[in-house]
């Protein structure tokens, strides 16, 4: 169980928003009911005060979530953040949603080879980004720039950006392949 333990933490790190049981049980190939076993030690072992997160749980979604005592210093680094200037990090991130979006985390982070929800909500509360719930899939959001971007970038529509249809190319590449490897797992 410990190790099944582990996945769960992992993924649920990994992917940053809610899921549902039955959605893990599909990823991890396993039965709800094993799951939500797993979760029970899940959040028995993350209520020990030497942990910085917890399980918030409603209805059948699950999320892993800093602890309430921890606010204060994440209000601070998250004021910190806003005066200092874009990290390398979110400018990558930036650009990708500018030259891919509409765009899902998943396709983001397949594109930039690492978890990007701490970047995404950065750029989200410096209202950088939008999103919007996915029209394919209710349970996940799409990622765009925002007018107050194009605006502060002078640019009346994201294909005013430099190079814009040679980089928005690539990226249809990118998830074309990513496409295909998703349909390949399924069959």
């Amino acid at each position: 169980m410990d190790n099944l333990v582990s996945k769960i933490e992992a993924l649920l790190f990994i992917y940053g928003e809610p899921l549902e049981a039955e959605k893990i049980a599909k990823i991890l190939g396993l039965k709800e009911l094993e799951i939500k076993e797993g979760l029970v030690l899940l959040e028995e072992e993350l209520k020990k005060e030497a942990r910085g997160l917890m399980l918030v749980q409603d209805k059948n979604k699950v999320q892993l979530a800093t602890k309430p005592e921890f606010s204060k210093l994440l209000e601070d680094v998250t004021k910190q953040e806003f005066t200092e200037a874009l990290t390398p990090a979110a400018l990558e991130t930036l650009s990708i949603v500018a030259y891919a979006g509409p765009v899902t985390r998943a396709d983001l982070e397949y594109i930039r080879g690492v978890n990007s929800s701490f970047t995404l909500r950065a750029l989200l509360m410096r209202g950088l980004v939008e999103r919007e719930a996915d029209p394919k899939r209710g349970n996940a959001y799409i990622y765009s720039a925002s007018f107050d971007l194009l605006r502060h970038l002078g640019l009346s529509k994201n294909e005013d950006l430099p190079e814009y249809q040679k980089y928005k190319s690539l990226v249809g590449q990118l998830h074309q392949e990513l496409e295909n490897k998703n349909q390949a797992e399924v069959t």
